[in-house]
């Protein structure tokens, strides 16, 4: 069994982490690909079967259907481990992938079926990315959180730096076809560079009932008062996400007359300002800081999104994605730590996934609301729409976050029952302290089980639950 590392806070410590190097290998060979077919899909839409709304019903049925099941799939990870979860879901999507590609050369690829094979691709979404989520705090030590979150936020931005650019590129060259095969084989290797990763284990809270494990999952996750706040606020801010996803390729294709080469760029240059944002984001301690780190982005958001009513040019659509590029930095940092510090470990697979898709939730309603308000309406009613829901998500984050220090507290005796006596971390008062068999690089079952409380999940003081 190793020991676990102890480091000062810095990048470079990260290096040794027992096998982080491979999991963020992995994870940025996927993002890529996820970047590229985010771009890629939207373009074919437009492109092939020149309809705004069918672009944002692609946009919706690739995530909503993975929100909807989050409860499920966080249970999973907490019962079953990460690591083989995670290499599944990137089977999957290239599956998906090859398949779209080869019914689309057949000529039978209708939009109703090219929406339903990408919904069924999204039911395994949250596998991946809140199985890589829940497993960085398991690997990295606590000093070392905001540099791995760090990483990981500059994982999602600097796949939107390559891999948007490079969809739309390859696209435009290739074929939306040949991409798409492209894609799916970056995704088979990502499998092929996880296979192998270790999956930490854990305590897991579990009834033996996987339905009940998700339902307690949800409740937990509600009954915390930051997560709850995290979960009413951002979900409102990213309908504006949404909206930006299918305003911005309408404006530059559409309106201004240019090529799908260049919403690639567009987006790429929103990810080039986010990953130094994200690195000089991460060096800050953001422990009692998280609530203001996550407040004046979001205020922030609202005036970048009002950007695009400037008429005319490409001037102020890459002014605007600059600025957001800028603002996502320190408020991811600051919310992934915050929900790390909330959560039992325990409970971290569950949490994780329903925290996150709750708050990824406004997004592809955004965008499907986008995509039918540009096909009704002028495109300023859309972007218009998308400035209130970035208003309304910073006054909701206002008034619902919790001020003070956040950080993870003991079960509540009357929440419905006790999981059992909780470690306490005397190096960081009012932590949790990994379980004892959850030491890096420990390899083999992925968790222990005990019983869950009769009643509800345990909720954080300290958290506002």
């Amino acid at each position: 069994m190793a020991e676990p590392v102890t480091a000062q806070p810095s990048y470079r410590a990260l290096l040794g982490v027992p096998s982080l190097g491979r999991v963020l290998l992995a994870m940025q060979i996927a993002r890529i690909s996820q970047s590229m077919i985010g771009i890629v899909m939207i373009l074919f839409a437009l492109q092939r079967y020149n309809d705004t709304s069918l672009a944002g019903l692609v946009a919706f049925a690739s995530i909503f259907p993975g929100l909807i099941i989050s409860p499920i799939a966080g249970a999973l990870l907490d019962r079953h481990g990460r690591v083989r979860l995670i290499i599944l879901d990137y089977l999957v999507a290239a599956t998906s992938l090859v398949l779209v590609a080869i019914l689309s050369m057949s000529g039978h690829l209708t939009a109703g079926l090219l929406v339903a094979i990408v919904a069924l691709a999204g039911l395994t979404g949250p596998l991946s990315s809140s199985g890589l989520r829940s497993l960085f705090p398991l690997l990295v030590p606590e000093p070392l959180w905001e540099r791995v979150n760090a990483v990981d936020s500059n994982g999602w931005v600097l796949a939107t730096v390559v891999g948007a650019p490079l969809g739309a590129v390859v696209a435009q060259f290739v074929g939306f076809e040949v991409a798409m095969i492209g894609i799916a084989v970056a995704y088979a290797s990502a499998a092929l560079v996880m296979f192998g990763a270790p999956d930490p284990r854990t305590d897991v809270a579990s009834t033996g009932n996987l339905l009940r494990d998700a339902w307690l999952g949800l409740v937990y996750t509600w009954n915390n008062r930051t997560l709850r706040a995290l979960a009413i606020s951002l979900s409102t801010m990213n309908l504006s996400g949404g909206v930006v996803e299918i305003v911005v390729p309408v404006l530059i294709l559409k309106h201004l007359g240019m090529g799908q080469d260049v919403v690639g760029f567009m987006f790429g240059l929103m990810g080039a300002f986010g990953v130094v944002s994200a690195f000089v984001s991460g060096r800050i301690r953001t422990e009692g800081q998280e609530r203001r780190m996550i407040l004046i982005p979001a205020a922030g958001f609202t005036v970048a999104t009002a950007i695009l009513l400037w008429p005319g040019s490409l001037m102020p659509i890459a002014l605007s994605m600059a600025v957001g590029g800028l603002l996502n930095g320190p408020m991811d940092i600051a919310m992934f730590t915050m929900r790390q510090r909330c959560t039992d470990p325990a409970w971290m697979g569950r949490a994780f996934t329903v925290s996150m898709n709750l708050n990824f939730s406004g997004f592809p309603i955004g965008a499907a609301l986008a995509g039918i308000m540009v096909s009704v309406w002028p495109v300023e009613v859309a972007i218009a729409f998308g400035v209130a829901a970035n208003a309304l998500g910073a006054l909701l984050g206002y008034v619902l976050i919790p001020r003070g220090s956040v950080d993870a507290g003991v079960a509540d005796p009357g929440a419905g029952g006790e999981l059992g006596p909780v470690s306490r971390d005397s190096k960081r008062p009012g932590g949790y302290a990994r379980p004892p068999n959850s030491q890096l690089g420990v390899t083999g079952p992925a968790a222990t089980t005990r019983a869950a409380p009769p009643l509800a999940p345990p909720r954080n003081r300290a958290c506002g639950g």
